[in-house]
């Protein structure tokens, strides 16, 4: 055999699993190959390269030819038209109704009425297609597709119900909604109309999870929730009002292995909280504040045991956080104990201290915290607060060291504010133990924030940008302003209220480091002109007016 045979020779492809005889060809053959590899090593190139046959070459115009060719050829298969959708249309409508009397004809013979079921579930399928082509969707609309959709979630047969679920999930699939804003609008303005999410509502409340398509479909059912809010976000308060939130709580307390669901459930949650006061408000009516508590008391002493756990359990922290900007839900939080549950979760020092550290900041800011405040000292707090103000720990530390700062600094900045009598004389007295060393630690905070804000500030200079004055406050702000003017309201607070030791080490290490409290009482007065929303108006003057009072006594 020469070397151009060879080359040319294909070996008849062999099954998986050769059986004994083809076992020995192959022998026989890999044996046959290994001489003619020998034979052939003493070939020279000069005799090889003639053998071979020589590759095609094409030009350069052939090969820019077949370029467009690749980008521009049309794909196979029909893209779904008007006529199209309206033929699955009614194909679907047929077999629902054919469904329909099967059902009614034969109620307690399924034997009857099954076939039908088959075709049914056979055309929900064909349907899909339609999730393709976003532009027909206001063609479903009209023809009431839609609404025959929702009505067969209410179906018998759950196979049924899952099998809408998920059609309406790839129908509302945020990316295609994109695709077209009108379809989408159509489709939206459809779902919302029908009551959507209460119907959705109705057909969970009966769905096992213990079945694995129940347990998907309950999974997109919430889906469908987060992609019409995500679209609309103005539905999250119609959501909540159809039952969402209470499902939700309902679904927390389930006594049931940690699952995908739950941690969607947590994750809807905090959607609608988000950026609703009403659901907020809802929430601490349904006792979600306790419902909550009792979920995030677990990981107390127990970290999460994997990355979806962790994402559900800051999730929940996070849903916390919303509901306590609602003021009636501080009174909840104190009454169920919450201040004592974020104690134990700092000094245990789990993954949960990351969390409870944010909540805790959120329950006791702004004039609504003065309860949770004085409790706060009161349950020996300050013994916590103050070791992780003296040191970031950097162990299970899921905040950044600024994030973790700012949240303990504006924790003792809320207590300043609002402690009075012997819980604020505790705080205060904190500030001279062990030769001041946590004046020291403030200032070295100070110098931190200040290097930052003016690294920004030269930032916003050098990139020239038209920036009016509050977007250059909020990048001021979001670079480390606002984590700075906390330090030196607190510096403000103890230099007044506290012993002249306090002051005059402020203005030692000031001078050493070549601060200045004239750069302090700046920094402070241009605060007191941005306090922002918080409180009321009385409360906002009220504020402004204490803060310039500090600067002139400092």
């Amino acid at each position: 055999m020469d070397v151009g045979e060879l080359l040319s020779f294909k070996p008849t492809p062999t099954p998986k699993r050769p059986n004994e005889d083809e076992l020995d060809d192959s022998d026989e053959e890999s044996v046959r190959s290994k001489k003619v590899r020998r034979r052939g090593a003493g070939t020279k190139p000069e005799q090889l390269s003639k053998s071979l046959p020589k590759e095609p070459t094409i030009t350069d115009k052939e090969r820019e030819d077949i370029l467009k060719f690749v980008e521009n050829v049309v794909t196979e298969g029909e893209v779904l038209d008007e006529a199209g959708v309206k033929k699955l249309v009614l194909n679907f409508e047929k077999k629902a109704l054919k469904n329909r009397e099967m059902r009614i004809k034969f109620p307690d013979q399924p034997e009857k009425f099954m076939e039908s079921e088959l075709d049914l579930y056979d055309a929900l399928q064909e349907l899909s297609a339609v999730a393709t082509v976003p532009d027909q969707y206001p063609l479903l609309v009209e023809v009431k597709c839609i609404n025959s959709l929702l009505e067969l979630l209410s179906h018998d047969n759950t196979d049924v119900s899952t099998k809408v679920v998920n059609l309406l999930q790839e129908l509302t699939d945020v990316d295609i909604l994109h695709e077209s804003e009108e379809g989408a609008e159509e489709l939206i303005n459809a779902l919302a109309d029908a009551e959507c999410p209460a119907l959705l509502l109705h057909n969970l409340a009966r769905l096992d999870e213990q079945v694995p398509d129940e347990r998907d479909a309950v999974h997109n059912s919430l889906g469908i929730i987060e992609n019409i809010t995500e679209f609309r976000p103005e539905l999250c308060v119609e959501v909540a009002k159809q039952g969402f939130i209470q499902w939700i709580l309902k679904r927390l307390k389930m006594k049931m292995p940690f699952d995908a669901n739950k941690l969607y459930a947590t994750e809807i949650l905090s959607i609608l909280l988000q950026n609703t006061p009403e659901n907020r408000k809802l929430l601490g009516e349904l006792d979600g504040i306790d419902v909550l508590l009792q979920q995030l008391a677990f990981y107390k002493r127990h970290d999460p045991s994997g990355a979806e756990e962790q994402e559900a359990m800051e999730n929940m922290f996070d849903s916390l956080c919303c509901a306590l900007m609602e003021p009636s839900n501080r009174d909840r939080f104190l009454r169920g104990e919450g201040l004592q549950l974020m104690n134990l979760m700092l000094r245990e020092k789990k993954m949960s201290r990351n969390g409870s550290l944010k909540v805790l900041d959120h329950a006791l800011a702004g004039p609504d915290g003065k309860d949770n405040c004085n409790k706060f000292v009161d349950i020996l707090g300050l013994r916590t607060v103050f070791p992780l103000f003296m040191k970031t720990p950097k162990r299970k530390r899921l905040l950044t060291v600024d994030q973790h700062e700012e949240h303990v600094v504006s924790i003792i900045a809320s207590m300043l504010r609002n402690c009075q009598g012997s819980q604020r004389q505790r705080l205060l007295a904190k500030f001279t133990e062990n030769d001041l060393e946590k004046v020291d630690r403030l200032l070295e905070l100070h110098f931190k924030y200040m290097d930052k804000v003016d690294r920004v500030e030269k930032d916003i200079e050098q990139e020239a940008e038209d920036l009016d004055d509050d977007a250059q406050y909020l990048k001021r702000l979001s670079g480390g302003l606002f984590t700075l003017q906390l330090i030196d309201r607190i510096i403000l607070e103890v230099c007044t209220a506290g012993p002249p030791s306090i002051k005059q080490r402020v203005q030692r290490v000031l001078s050493l480091r070549g601060g200045s409290l004239k750069i302090i009482r700046h920094v402070m007065r241009e605060y007191a002109g941005n306090l922002g929303d918080d409180g009321s108006e009385e409360w906002r003057q009220q504020e402004q007016q204490h803060i310039l009072q500090l600067v002139d006594k400092f």
